[in-house]
């Protein structure tokens, strides 16, 4: 089994994070290692994280707080794994994430994969949204939209390399997925695999303006585009979501 190294930056999530490594504890693919990187938490999570006596959990905490970007950064630095996954301090993954994840992309001989999830409230409750995205993602269908949550993603380290994005402070996801993109095409594991936790206090901006102007610096900066690529890029990708949302983003009912 190949050794994944999983991701997990967290700020202020004492709450949430339990439930978290007990899901990464919980795979049937026991060959990860889990990367915490601390982004100078003020709550418990320090604590909370010492608790576990697992030799596969590595935690580092940043002198001071730099951001997801920078912190996540600092993550794939130190990662030694072949594949490399994504899980934030609040989110959760299924007993048989990893498992069926590496098995599809073993089986087809894809580098870079996502899958689909659901949404949960901050008490865990399903909200019964399900998120899924495109079979087959290119380039241009990655500048054109953010197709994978964060949590989905497990890409070969050995082809896609080393990934370190500048300091953003919103869509630095999107911004890894754009250089991952550069080196293999992204394919979708049909299967709901993780669940992502909705909540108050996120960084994600509430007006349209606000949206438009961080997709624009996700081009500028994140990509590293001139300006009139970055706005061309920026509309593109309003528009993407927006479809996404539409197409791929669906009511279900919980049983």
């Amino acid at each position: 089994m190949d050794l994944v190294s999983v991701i997990m930056p967290t700020y202020n999530c004492g709450r949430f994070i339990c439930e978290s490594i007990d899901s990464v504890l919980a795979q049937t693919y026991t060959e990860w290692e889990l990367l915490i990187v601390d982004d100078g938490s003020t709550d418990e999570t320090e604590q909370i994280v010492a608790g576990y006596n697992d030799p596969r959990i590595r935690y580092l905490r940043n002198p001071q707080t730099v951001g997801a970007a920078l912190t996540r950064n600092t993550a794939l630095r130190e990662a030694r794994g072949s594949y490399i996954a994504f899980l934030d301090a609040d989110d959760v993954w299924m007993p048989t994430k990893l498992e069926r994840q590496i098995a599809f992309m073993e089986q087809n001989g894809y580098a870079f994969t996502y899958h689909d999830y659901i949404e949960i409230d901050e008490q865990s409750k399903p909200l019964g949204i399900h998120v899924s995205g495109k079979k087959h993602v290119r380039p241009f269908d990655m500048k054109s939209c953010c197709w994978p949550g964060c949590l989905s993603v497990v890409y070969n380290a050995k082809v896609v390399g080393l990934v370190q994005i500048p300091d953003i402070r919103k869509n630095n996801d999107s911004a890894m997925w754009l250089q991952a993109i550069r080196k293999a095409d992204c394919y979708l594991l049909p299967e709901t695999l993780a669940k992502y936790r909705r909540r108050t206090g996120s960084i994600t901006p509430s007006s349209v303006w606000k949206k438009i102007g961080w997709h624009y610096i996700l081009f500028r900066q994140g990509a590293g585009m001139n300006p009139i690529a970055s706005a061309f890029w920026m509309g593109m990708n309003i528009v993407g979501n927006s479809y996404k949302k539409i197409r791929y983003v669906k009511r279900i009912k919980e049983v």
